[in-house]
Protein backbone atom coordinates (compact mmCIF):
# COMPACT_ATOMS: atom_id res chain seq x y z
CA UNK A 1 0.00 0.00 0.00
CA UNK A 2 1.25 3.14 -0.88
CA UNK A 3 1.92 6.30 1.39
CA UNK A 4 -1.03 8.37 0.09
CA UNK A 5 -3.55 5.20 -0.08
CA UNK A 6 -2.64 5.07 4.08
CA UNK A 7 -2.75 8.66 4.49
CA UNK A 8 -6.52 8.68 2.99
CA UNK A 9 -7.19 5.49 5.04
CA UNK A 10 -5.88 7.14 7.83
CA UNK A 11 -7.91 10.57 7.50
CA UNK A 12 -11.25 8.39 6.28
CA UNK A 13 -10.83 6.77 9.81
CA UNK A 14 -10.24 9.94 11.79
CA UNK A 15 -13.34 11.49 9.74
CA UNK A 16 -15.62 8.34 11.52
CA UNK A 17 -14.46 8.41 15.04
CA UNK A 18 -15.12 11.86 14.86
CA UNK A 19 -18.72 11.54 13.42
CA UNK A 20 -18.84 8.92 16.27
CA UNK A 21 -17.90 11.07 18.63
CA UNK A 22 -20.07 14.32 17.42
CA UNK A 23 -22.87 11.38 17.81
CA UNK A 24 -21.93 10.31 21.07
CA UNK A 25 -21.80 13.74 22.61
CA UNK A 26 -25.30 14.70 20.78
CA UNK A 27 -26.80 11.62 22.62
CA UNK A 28 -25.36 12.54 25.97
CA UNK A 29 -27.30 16.03 25.49
CA UNK A 30 -29.90 14.22 24.66
CA UNK A 31 -30.06 11.94 27.49
CA UNK A 32 -29.44 14.77 29.75
CA UNK A 33 -32.40 16.84 28.43
CA UNK A 34 -34.78 13.54 28.96
CA UNK A 35 -34.00 13.63 32.55
CA UNK A 36 -34.23 17.00 33.17
CA UNK A 37 -37.69 16.33 31.58
CA UNK A 38 -38.83 13.86 33.55
CA UNK A 39 -37.37 15.31 37.03
CA UNK A 40 -39.82 18.30 36.14
CA UNK A 41 -42.71 15.93 35.36
CA UNK A 42 -42.07 14.34 38.63
CA UNK A 43 -41.95 17.58 40.67
CA UNK A 44 -45.27 18.42 38.96
CA UNK A 45 -46.77 15.35 40.29
CA UNK A 46 -45.62 15.83 43.31
CA UNK A 47 -46.60 19.48 43.55
CA UNK A 48 -50.00 18.23 42.32
CA UNK A 49 -50.29 15.61 44.74
CA UNK A 50 -49.54 18.04 47.79
CA UNK A 51 -51.79 20.94 46.35
CA UNK A 52 -55.06 19.37 48.23
CA UNK A 53 -53.47 18.95 51.38
CA UNK A 54 -51.54 22.56 51.43
CA UNK A 55 -55.27 23.89 50.29
CA UNK A 56 -56.72 22.17 53.53
CA UNK A 57 -53.70 23.10 55.92
CA UNK A 58 -54.31 26.90 54.77
CA UNK A 59 -58.05 26.39 55.71
CA UNK A 60 -57.40 24.79 58.72
CA UNK A 61 -54.95 27.59 59.51
CA UNK A 62 -57.55 30.50 58.91
CA UNK A 63 -60.71 28.78 60.55
CA UNK A 64 -58.08 28.62 63.91
CA UNK A 65 -57.12 31.66 63.55
CA UNK A 66 -61.38 33.48 62.99
CA UNK A 67 -61.73 31.13 65.87
CA UNK A 68 -59.63 32.45 67.99
CA UNK A 69 -59.87 35.80 67.19
CA UNK A 70 -63.93 35.68 67.39
CA UNK A 71 -63.04 34.08 71.38
CA UNK A 72 -61.37 37.11 71.98
CA UNK A 73 -63.33 39.29 70.63
CA UNK A 74 -66.15 37.95 72.62
CA UNK A 75 -63.80 37.77 75.67
CA UNK A 76 -63.99 33.86 76.45
CA UNK A 77 -60.32 33.94 76.20
CA UNK A 78 -57.92 36.55 77.65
Amino acid sequence: MSAAAEYADRLNFAEQVARIERAQEETRKFVAEQHKLQAEAAKFQRDTRLAPWLAGGAVAGGVVTVTTLLFRALGVLS
